[in-house]
């Protein structure tokens, strides 16, 4: 049937799978293929929604889709029936399709579609259908388990799977462990039985040993009265035990009466008596006995009644199931009568009972069943619940490690951050050493420059260039500067643009270098000219700009501002919103508003134009948001929170590029449908376009968008930002949108008004304040960044919870509509966000502090209500201070209001007198000008001044008085002012008036008359030229002297350092001396003792003597003709003018800054005045300098006057009795014209001082002279008009009343002519008029004379000052040079003194040579001031010493010398060169060179003694393969001693021959071989003979080393070969032949083979085996056993589990043991035969045995264990080192005891 229903698909229906009965089931489990069977019958109209996937939704949608329509055609289709299809239930999809195939045929014949077929369904049965379906499909939901099910049953067999792996691998390691175990524990069982068989057996000998040396002893008799004292004590405890026996039978028979139980007691206690009276001790006392029998009776009544209810109980059941088959015999006999009707009542209740019967097993059908869905819901959901558990474990598992992964990042960075951190630090610290080690090494050097004194200006420059981090050494040149200067050339610009402020500094306020000297410190220096700064004030307020203050009203309000920063889930958003439930404040969020923008912009959020409320609000709310920002719209006009004109514009254009981007651009599709939406819309959607292009939204945008939401809250609501503002930019522009001020910009231009420098007016202040912030608080929620990702990780974990206990009951739709993308970005970027905030905090930090620190740190790591607390703390505490604030600034607004009014009042009535009407003249002054606002001012902020002021004054006047004033006027024009102010008063009496304030002091009111506008225009740059000029030339003249200061201290250290120099030049007295020494030298010995030849000798002496005085006279002379040459050298004359000429620049400066200040205070006064400016045609005064060369120039070629040097000769020098302070002393003859020049220079400078202040009092006068001309030449023509108005004065007793007129319309500056004061009538406001202005003019001419006279005296103290500071450095200049050349003559006399003194040395060692008679064979050296005798150098040579011998090597012991042995090396090669050599022939060799030893010295004396039974018994131990004896290694025994090598020692010597080896040949060199070296040395600690006549020691182990070369070399090839490993291989014999043999399998091998601990072993030590050791010596039997037990344990411990897992050949092992068939020499020794391969075919098998077929290498723990190995090994004796010694120490005992046998004897023994 199935191969009909395939053929039916794939060939008439052609669906398309093709489909086989062998994967019939497997291709409809799916359900698709069904669907598109119905589809293409066109019954299946939903088949677009079936899906091809195998996974659980897939079927189910598939199944429950198919369900209504096989209902439809009739086809039995259930839940188990789909569940059938989908298990690939076998025969259950061929029988629905065969159902479904009559289905179709029974429809296809019909010929009715599915639509009419389902038209003629009855409605209630569509309906029912419908039911049944969703019935179906939930049941089908039930029955088909999840797709993660099914993944989770994958994983889980798979895991299975791997589990039941991993457990039989474990199992399998297991086994192998306990069975490696149990091999081991074998093993060690083993070595314990035979450790213990070893021991018991030393045992027995100690023991026996122990028992042959006992002494018997007789054993001592027993003490018979102790025995009897025991016997008495049984005895007494044996009657006891009877008493008590006896006592308790008595008690039994009284109690029991029984005489049975008596008869049994007294048998058993007649018994028992006798035999053990002991045991009666145990029994039982009377009371337990009586207790056990009554428990007893208990116990057996107790069980009688349970016997008793058990019969009962046993009665009972019998008698119920008795009446229970009684019952049920009645019952029976009931319906048997019952039945005994008619046929038909028979069968209706046999049908009765049948359905009873039905319905009971219906019941308990049903009742199974829902016992099985219970079990199968109750088995579903504990596999539920076991999933989710393994997926929560999982998750669990799996956030864990996401936790530690964002730990170990964190970690990263935070290293990261400290890496950088320290390299940062590092490189400052870095930069600062360097500066350190700069500063230090230059302080090195001027000190020896200066001689450890160096100047403290010097010093004081260093310490400026290390505080401000510049180098101290030069980095480049600076004199020629290019267009572009190099980093280097800027760095010196700077350094000295740096010192040059410093020391302008320094000089401005007379500190430091400039500090007042002890004769002016009584005289304080002058201060700030007050008159002159507040004209300049004047002036340049006069020239900037005017600024347009705010017109906006202030309003004030109690509402707080503030924001809350803090890391990422440092808690701000939690705790502000539980604030805003306490407090009526507004949180403001970036992250919402940005949000609630975008969303407005696409809900088209408009203008509402029907509400007009609206449109006036919105200007209010600005008004009211002014109170901060003081008028936002003129600072921040492109903003869209004051004006749309941005986003109109701006806007539009951006939202125009990208119209098809959004479905809302068919919307937006001009500008002026985005200008009609709100500012918030606009701003969303110019967010929105950043966003879409994955941009970044900028500040400015984002300041935007907060300020917008600032201005909607209303003014009396506080508002409190969250997590904003996260840049400094951004705080920056908050501010600037907010405040309307610009901190940087408020700087820029405070510093701007700061124009000048040398004086400053004192009433206005000189720091600009800045705004107030915009914040009231901003407070910080300080926590770590492992707390910060802490949280984190417990908010994911608590929402996975959340999650997982959500789908845990079901309710998954409500846990899938939580948020999640949140935190998922949120744990990708809070590394990023932590970073961030760690960058930019610093600078907000410093931000928020700066102006007035509002700034409040609170520590977040604590707990939710606890922050809130304290940060609700915090925020009440500043509500409470903004409410104090805004308070105190209402009492002060009405405290200025107050006091305003009362101002004003005296202003409404007309002014009665001319004096109330001069007072308040000012006032109106005030009011009609802006620039005298601060007259007021300056009246009360001069107080600290007063005094200063008043002495400054007072030194002016004194001043004046000195030098007198013109025409008897009082300076100032004092005088003029109170006749002025006496004429005007009455009669009346007045009170006394205090004196009138001085000009410059706090009382004083300043003169601020109305200046013409073209004047500030000239005269400030005319100051800013004035200052500039001033300033540079001060800092080029004190650059110039700072550079004047290191040229100076540079040359006196040239002239010291060139005249030691000089005095250090070589001179020839050392030739002399050696002339004078060859020649004594050579005087012959016989005329040594004549005293001609000696008193000759003296008298060459003295001639050498004079000689060298006359070259230290010489020398002399030229360094005294040096010294004054250095002297009489321009350099000091010229250093000093120079100098000079610095100072009196700087005198310069200060009379041209003199000069300025006139003329400027000239013009200011004269425009107050209305009078034009004087020309000056005068030529400003110039003071000379000095003329350093002797050039004679015109003077229109001068533009400086020039002064000669008045310099005096030294011819007509006389020495005056008083010298200066500068020198003091004795003055040198080469000195005094340095004395008399510096006495000229001071004149000098004294003259040029007088000339400089004489200048300007001349200057001081002709000013008050010109001011004084002006006066008399004004009051001259004023005198006519003044006598009229007094004589109408006088006749009008009433004063009139005054009245206010406007004076605007007088000219002013004017006086009226002549003609017009005859005939006009003055009348009383001209007369006030005229007095008026003649006050004004005398109170700016006092003014102007008193700033003239104060800048006069602080000029005169300045150049005093400087005056005194050039005498202080030329005489300290002089000083420094004098002491130089004092210093130099000093170097001098010393030096004469010193070489004087070594002369006389010199002749006295001459003279006491001659004396002596003696030669002087040490060279005498006589250089400079220095005589010694040389040591070192010989003048004639000493006699030689004697020549040491050659070593020789001495016999000792028996021992051969290397002589004897390269001897037998040669007789031997040459008989054998092979090295094999037949035993007989050995012994011959031997015994010849015994017995013929004639003078040839072969062997030592030891062996001379040898018979040849005892040379036959050495050939013997020698022998190898039965007949042969090797004698190399005869030569290498006979050559001991010398270090037997470890082991470890050979495969070392191996590896180093193997280096040197590079072509792997096998083979070295000689010079290689010694390269490598062995593992001895030939360095010995030789003693060297002190008597040289003795030979040196000999060093045989080097010897022994070149002897080894030669042993084992093949000198056939040239150069000679040596095979080392065949050479090693000999050196690896042992005294155990065991052990060697492994040593040379190791050698062979290359690595170290382990031998088995079981077998006895020596210790291979490195030892020396001399010839007088003994054999017991040698191998004591005990050390021996001790040290095979030590050695067995030590390897069983140290043998590492892997051994010899080395591999070796079959060629190797032949050389190991020398098997191969060589061919034997061929000498006249030689028998001519071929040694046989013994071990070859051995070997062959052994390999063929183990495996390895071709005879490849196999591993050497394999070999061995063969057998046959194990044989050879411990039977193979060629590694073994015979011991000779024996031989040789027998043969001399014998021959010590019968005496030296005759070569006859000998003979006779050969034959």
């Amino acid at each position: 049937m199935s191969e009909i229903l395939c053929q039916w698909l794939n060939q008439d229906l052609k669906v398309s799978r093709t489909v086989s009965p062998k994967s019939f089931a497997k291709a409809f489990s799916s359900g698709y293929l069904i669907g598109e069977v119905l589809h293409k019958f066109e019954l299946q109209d939903d088949f677009s929604e079936f899906s091809e996937s195998r996974i659980s939704s897939a079927r189910l949608n598939n199944f429950s889709r198919l369900e209504p329509t096989l209902h439809f055609l009739g086809v039995q289709f259930d839940q188990n029936v789909a569940h059938g299809i989908i298990t690939e239930k076998p025969g259950a999809a061929t029988k629905l399709l065969y159902q479904l195939y009559i289905a179709l045929q029974k429809k296809k014949k019909s010929g009715l579609t599915g639509v009419e077929i389902q038209s003629m369904q009855p409605p209630t049965n569509l309906r029912f259908q419908n039911m049944k379906s969703e019935a179906f499909r939930e049941r089908l939901r039930n029955l088909i388990p999840r797709q993660t099910d099914f993944n989770l049953m994958r994983v889980t067999y798979r895991f299975q799977e791997k589990y039941k792996h991993m457990k039989e691998d474990l199992a399998r390691v297991h086994f192998e462990k306990l069975e490696r175990m149990q091999k081991l524990k074998e093993e060690q069982r083993c070595f314990n039985i035979e450790k213990q068989r070893l021991s018991r057996r030393r045992q027995n000998e100690i023991m026996a040993k122990i028992q042959a040396a006992i002494i018997q002893i007789p054993k001592p008799a027993g003490n018979r009265t102790l025995k009897a004292l025991e016997a008495q004590k049984m005895m007494k405890k044996k009657k006891e035990a009877e008493d008590v026996a006896n006592e308790i039978k008595k008690f039994e028979a009284l109690i029991k009466k029984d005489l049975q139980a008596k008869e049994s007691a007294s048998k058993t206690s007649l018994d028992t008596a006798g035999q053990t009276t002991t045991d009666l001790l145990n029994t039982y006392s009377d009371d337990d006995y009586i207790k056990k029998i009554q428990k007893r009776l208990e116990e057996d009544a107790f069980a009688r009644e349970q016997r008793e209810k058990r019969r009962r109980r046993l009665l009972m059941d019998q008698l119920i199931a008795h009446e229970a088959q009684e019952e049920a015999y009645r019952e029976e006999q009931l319906i048997n009568r019952l039945m005994r009707q008619s046929q038909q009542e028979r069968r209706i209740a046999v049908q009765l009972m049948h359905v009873r019967h039905e319905k009971e097993v219906l019941w308990q059908n049903r009742i199974f069943r829902e016992k099985q869905y219970e079990e199968r819901r109750l088995k579903d959901f504990q596999d539920a619940l076991d999933r989710e558990a393994a997926l929560a474990k999982q998750a669990k598992i799996d956030f864990e490690e996401q936790i530690f992964r964002e730990k170990q990042v964190h970690e990263q960075i935070a290293i990261e951050r400290a890496q950088a951190r320290y390299k940062k630090h590092y490189s400052i610290c870095a930069e600062i050493l360097d500066q350190i080690i700069d500063l230090s090494t230059k302080v090195a050097d001027y000190r020896m420059l200066t001689n450890n004194l160096i100047p403290q200006k010097l010093m004081h420059d260093w310490k400026e260039l290390f505080f401000h981090g510049k180098p101290i050494y030069e980095q480049a040149s600076i004199k020629l500067l290019s267009a572009k200067p190099s980093t280097e050339q800027l760095i010196e610009l700077e350094k000295r643009n740096l010192l040059d402020d410093n020391d302008y500094e320094e000089y401005k306020n007379m500190v430091g270098e400039w500090a007042l000297p002890e004769e002016m410190a009584d005289n304080p220096p002058p201060s700030n000219n007050c008159i002159l700064g507040h004209a300049l004030h004047r002036l340049v307020e006069k020239s900037l700009p005017p600024q347009v203050e705010s017109t906006v009203p202030e309003l004030t309000s109690f509402s707080v501002k503030g924001c809350l920063l803090g890391k990422t889930l440092s808690g701000k958003t939690t705790t502000l919103e539980s604030l805003q439930k306490v407090f009526p404040i507004q949180v403001l969020s970036i992250e919402t508003l940005v949000q609630e923008a975008i969303q407005a912009f696409h809900d088209n959020e408009k203008v509402n134009e029907a509400l007009p409320t609206q449109k006036e609000e919105a200007p209010t709310v600005l008004q009211e948001s002014s109170k901060e920002s003081q008028d936002l719209q003129n600072v921040f006009p492109a903003d869209p929170v004051t004006g749309k004109v941005l986003l109109k514009t701006e806007g539009a254009a951006m939202l125009s590029t990208n119209m098809n981007s959004t479905p809302n651009d068919k919307e937006v599709k001009s500008s002026d449908n985005f200008s009609k939406f709100t500012v918030r819309a606009q701003l969303g959607a110019k967010s929105e376009q950043l966003l879409k292009k994955g941009k970044s939204i900028p500040d400015t945008l984002l300041v935007n968008i907060m300020v917008n939401a600032i201005n909607e809250i209303p003014v009396n609501q506080g508002w409190v930002l969250d997590g904003f503002p996260m840049t400094l930019n951004q705080a920056q522009l908050l501010e600037e949108a907010l405040t309307g001020y610009n901190r940087n910009l408020i700087e820029t231009e405070g510093r701007k008004t700061q124009i000048p420098t040398l004086a400053v007016d004192p009433t206005i202040s000189k720091e600009v304040p800045l705004p107030s912030s915009a914040f009231d608080f901003v407070i910080l929620l300080d926590i770590s960044d492992a707390c910060s990702l802490s949280r984190m990780n417990d908010i994911i974990a608590e929402e996975f919870s959340h999650e997982m206990a959500h789908e845990g009951i079901s309710q998954r739709v409500a846990a899938e509509n939580r948020d999640k993308d949140g935190d998922q970005n949120l744990r990708d970027q809070i590394q990023h966000r932590i970073i961030g905030f760690l960058d930019n905090w610093p600078s907000l930090e410093q931000w928020f502090s700066e102006p007035e620190n509002i700034l409040i740190k609170i520590n977040a790591e604590i707990n939710e209500q606890s922050l809130w607390q304290k940060v609700k703390e915090i925020l009440a505490t500043e509500i409470v201070k903004k409410k104090s604030k805004v308070q105190k600034k209402l009492e002060e607004k009405e405290a200025e209001k107050k006091a305003a009014a009362s101002l004003a009042e005296p202003l409404l009535p007309p002014p009665p007198e001319p004096e109330k009407e001069k007072g308040i003249h000012p006032q109106h002054e005030t009011s009609k000008t802006p620039p005298a606002k601060g007259k007021l001012q300056s009246e009360t902020s001069h107080g600290k001044q007063e005094s200063l002021q008043e002495g400054k004054m007072k030194r002016s006047e004194t001043a004046l008085k000195r030098k007198g004033s013109p025409k008897g006027k009082t300076p100032g024009g004092k005088v003029p002012v109170k006749k002025s102010t006496a004429g005007s008063t009455d009669t009346s009496p007045s009170p006394v008036v205090p004196p009138p304030p001085k000009p410059g002091s706090q009382e004083w009111v300043y003169v601020n008359e109305p200046i013409p506008e073209e004047i500030p225009s000239f005269l400030v740059p005319y100051w800013e030229l004035v200052e500039n000029s001033y300033i540079n030339t001060i800092k080029t003249v004190l650059r110039n002297l700072r550079e004047d200061q290191h040229s100076v201290v540079a040359y006196l250290y040239d002239i010291r350092t060139s005249f030691q120099e000089f005095l250090r030049r070589p001179d020839h007295k050392q030739d002399f001396v050696a002339q004078w020494q060859a020649d004594f030298n050579s005087l012959p010995g016989d005329l040594w003792d004549d005293e001609e030849t000696k008193a000759e000798l003296h008298q060459r002496v003295n001639d050498l003597r004079d000689r060298l005085w006359d070259i230290c006279d010489a020398r002399k002379e030229e360094a005294e003709q040096e010294r004054l040459g250095i002297i009489n050298d321009s350099w000091l004359q010229d250093s000093l003018g120079i100098t000079m000429n610095h100072f009196f620049s700087l005198m310069q400066a200060e009379l041209n800054r003199f000069q300025d200040t006139k003329r400027l205070l000239q013009d200011y006064y004269r425009a107050m005045e209305r009078k034009i400016p004087i020309e000056d045609n005068k030529r400003l005064t110039r003071i000379p300098l000095v003329q350093l060369d002797s050039t004679d120039l015109s003077e229109n070629q001068l533009r400086i006057p020039l002064v000669p040097r008045r310099s005096i000769s030294p011819e007509t020098v006389t020495l005056k009795p008083k010298t200066g302070a500068t020198l003091k002393g004795k003055i040198d003859s080469s000195l005094e014209n340095i004395e008399s020049n510096f006495e000229a220079d001071e004149k000098l400078v004294m003259e040029t001082w007088q000339q400089a202040s004489l200048a300007i009092s001349q200057m001081v006068a002709a000013e008050i002279h010109q001011r004084v001309m002006e006066e008399e030449k004004e009051n001259q023509p004023a005198d006519l008009k003044e006598k009229s108005p007094q004589m109408a004065a006088n006749k009008k007793v009433p004063p009139p009343p005054p009245k206010k007129k406007k004076e605007g319309n007088k000219t002013k500056g004017r006086s009226p002519p002549l003609a017009e004061a005859a005939s006009v009538i003055v009348t009383d406001e001209e007369i006030a008029e005229i007095e008026r202005k003649n006050e004004l003019r005398l109170k700016i001419k006092e003014e102007h004379l008193a700033a003239l006279q104060f800048e006069e005296i602080a000029t005169q103290f300045r150049l005093e000052l400087i005056k005194t500071k050039t005498l202080a450095v030329l005489e300290d200049l002089v000083t420094k040079v004098v002491n130089v050349y004092k210093l130099m003559e000093k170097w001098l006399g010393e030096k004469y003194l010193n070489e004087m003194a070594s002369v006389e040395k010199l002749t006295e060692v001459a003279r006491y040579h001659i004396e002596t008679s003696s030669k002087i064979q040490n060279e005498l050296y006589l250089s400079q001031e220095d005589f010694f005798i040389n040591g070192d150098i010989k003048v004639f040579p000493d006699s030689p010493p004697p020549i040491r011998p050659p070593p020789v090597e001495k016999e000792e012991n028996g021992t051969l010398t290397i002589e004897q042995l390269d001897s037998l090396r040669d007789q031997f090669l040459d008989m054998a060169p092979k090295g094999i050599i037949g035993s007989k022939a050995f012994t011959d060799i031997l015994l010849d060179l015994v017995t013929l030893n004639l003078g040839t010295n072969h062997l030592p004396s030891s062996w001379m003694h040898l018979t040849q039974p005892e040379l036959q018994e050495l050939t013997s131990l020698l022998i190898i393969n039965s007949d042969f004896v090797d004698w190399r290694k005869f030569l290498l025994v006979t050559s001991m001693p010398w270090p037997i090598p470890l082991e470890e020692e050979l495969l070392e010597t191996l590896q180093r021959f193997k280096a040197m080896d590079e072509e792997q040949t096998g083979t070295v060199t000689f010079k290689q071989y010694m390269q490598a070296g062995l593992w001895f040395t030939g360095d010995e600690d030789t003693k060297i003979a002190e008597n040289p006549l003795e030979p040196l020691p000999f060093n045989r182990q080097e010897h022994l080393i070149e002897f080894f070369f030669r042993l084992f070399a093949d000198y056939e090839k040239d150069p000679a070969q040596l095979d080392y490993t065949q050479m090693l291989l000999y050196f690896a014999c042992h005294p155990d032949s065991v052990e060697g043999v492994y040593r040379a399998l190791s050698v062979a091998v290359g690595t170290h083979i382990f031998r088995e601990v079981e077998t006895p072993i020596l210790v291979a030590e490195k030892t020396f085996f001399s010839t007088d050791m003994s054999p017991i010596e040698e191998y004591p039997e005990e050390n021996v056993a001790r040290e095979e037990r030590e050695e067995r344990d030590r390897k069983a411990e140290e043998t590492p589990e892997n051994v010899n897992t080395g591999k070796i050949s079959m060629e190797t092992l032949l050389k190991v043991f020398r098997g191969g068939s060589e061919a034997q020499d061929s000498n006249r020794f030689a028998c001519h035969l071929k040694m046989e391969n013994i071990y070859g075919e051995s070997f062959i098998k052994t390999f063929q045995d183990l495996g390895a077929k071709n005879l490849e290498p196999i591993e050497v723990a394999v070999l061995l264990k063969h057998p046959f190995i194990q044989d050879l090994i411990s039977n193979y004796s060629d590694y073994k080192i015979p011991d000779i010694k024996m031989i040789l120490q027998r043969s001399e005992h014998v021959q010590g005891s019968d005496g030296e046998r005759s070569s006859s004897r000998l003979t006779e023994e050969k034959k």
